[in-house]
């Protein structure tokens, strides 16, 4: 153990830039938590003049991670490339066939192919390790994988991306418009040119398909998370929340049910007073219900370079400590498949808002269809119309007593066929969380 951890570093952007002057900066720090030096000895990056704040003379470079992986003499591939296919999957797997642990933070890689990598990793006797891969520097992955172990989970929830959140408190705290919050997020660094993997739910999609696994023990199934983004989320449906004691979050929940696993990210109405509707900016945050423990709430920042360089960190001080463990805490083999959950009532109701032309016989109409579908509404309520909005329609709220979405989304497809309304209904879901 006296002798160093030799590292390989493929992809040396924010991250791994970050980690790369942390090893350097605090080695004698990092080896005495970890019982033995630490050094980055190979690296991997498309650009090797970039000034990285770091003198990286003495590394040995590679012009490909997959090159590295394979070849380089190191203890431990650490790759954040990012990207499931191409040289990110391909570089995993030559470390791992070569019985070298592996570090990630790509979350999109083992939302793919997290369980056929666990399978390689374990049959070639090492593992890989993925704490930064969700929620960045919340030590999450950590947790459920080692101190949970003696609980069973019936759900794990939360705000997975730091994006979707910033944007969302912004609006509501400052009245701005979406797209203007898009462009102040994209110049400010937290959004990309195209956003649409984060607005689009799909990054949180990732980040929750890995949780559902160390939750419930079971495959990963990111084709059978229900997926919604933010893009449609107005002010009115912000100042609405927050008149009826509610805030709107994007929310990521995988709850076991009588029938299977039910996975959902989408944005969600939340009890104003709960500890999680008081996460804001681009802080992430993760609840877990358990059976022994209750349930305990994990807060902390989401991203950036020294946030999810933290997670990698721990990542690396547990291999160099010799920790092995299977990736998703059981043996892949006993990973049972997934059964997705069969559509169930919500308990918290709905929110919907309906733009409703200004004609007799439109608000019975609308009862009436609700009433087929079974649906019971807690209250209906007309906002008044902004100054200079259309004069020729109503803009109107519905919140329902506990139904399914099925119902839901049937009465609203009939009432829009009855051509009582103007443009699309807006429905989201109200969670009580308890």
């Amino acid at each position: 153990m006296d002798r160093p951890m030799r590292l390989g570093l493929a992809g040396l952007g924010t991250v791994g830039a970050s980690l790369a002057r942390l090893i350097a900066s605090k080695r004698d720090a990092y080896a005495l938590k970890a019982g033995r030096p630490i050094d980055v000895v190979s690296v991997s990056a498309r650009d090797r003049s970039k000034d990285r704040g770091i003198n990286m003379s003495g590394l040995e470079w590679f012009d490909d991670p997959v090159s590295l992986a394979a070849q380089a003499e190191i203890d431990l591939f650490v790759e954040l490339v990012g990207g499931s296919e191409g040289a990110a999957l391909d570089s995993v797997k030559a470390a791992l066939n070569r019985g070298i642990p592996v570090v990630t933070a790509n979350k999109a890689l083992l939302a793919h192919h997290g369980v056929q990598l666990a399978k390689l990793a374990q049959r070639k006797g090492t593992t890989i390790f993925f704490e930064a891969a969700a929620a960045g520097g919340i030590p999450i992955i950590k947790t459920m994988r080692e101190a949970l172990r003696g609980n069973s989970v019936s759900r794990v929830y939360g705000i997975l991306n730091g994006t979707c959140n910033y944007m969302l408190t912004r609006m509501e705290k400052e009245g701005i418009a979406f797209e203007d919050c898009l462009a102040d997020a994209q110049r400010l660094g937290y959004a990309e040119a195209d956003p649409t993997f984060d607005i689009g739910g799909f990054d949180a999609a990732h980040k929750l398909a890995l949780l559902t696994s160390l939750a419930f023990g079971c495959e990963i199934d990111l084709e059978s998370i229900f997926i919604e983004g933010i893009s449609s989320v107005s002010n009115e449906d912000i100042e609405a929340a927050a008149e009826l004691g509610y805030r709107i979050k994007l929310l990521a929940v995988a709850q076991r049910t009588e029938t299977g696993i039910e996975q959902r990210v989408h944005p969600t109405m939340i009890p104003a007073h709960s500890a999680l509707a008081q996460v804001d900016g681009v802080t992430n945050a993760v609840a877990v219900d358990t059976d022994l423990l209750g349930s305990i709430l994990l807060v902390g920042p989401g991203a950036g370079g020294n946030a999810t360089a933290s997670a990698v960190l721990s990542d690396i001080i547990d291999a160099a400590q010799g920790v092995r463990m299977p990736t998703f805490a059981v043996d892949p083999a006993s990973l049972v498949p997934y059964k997705r959950a069969r559509m169930r009532a919500h308990e918290g109701g709905y929110y919907i808002r309906l733009s409703v032309l200004d004609r007799v016989g439109a608000f019975a109409s609308i009862a009436r269809r609700m009433a087929e579908n079974a649906i019971s509404l807690e209250s209906i309520v007309q906002r008044k119309r902004e100054d200079g909005g259309d004069r020729e329609t109503a803009p109107v709220i519905l919140i329902t007593h506990e139904t399914t979405e099925a119902a839901v989304r049937k009465a609203l497809d009939a009432v829009s066929r009855d051509g009582h309304l103007k443009g699309e209904p807006r429905m989201i879901r109200i969670e009580t969380l308890d």
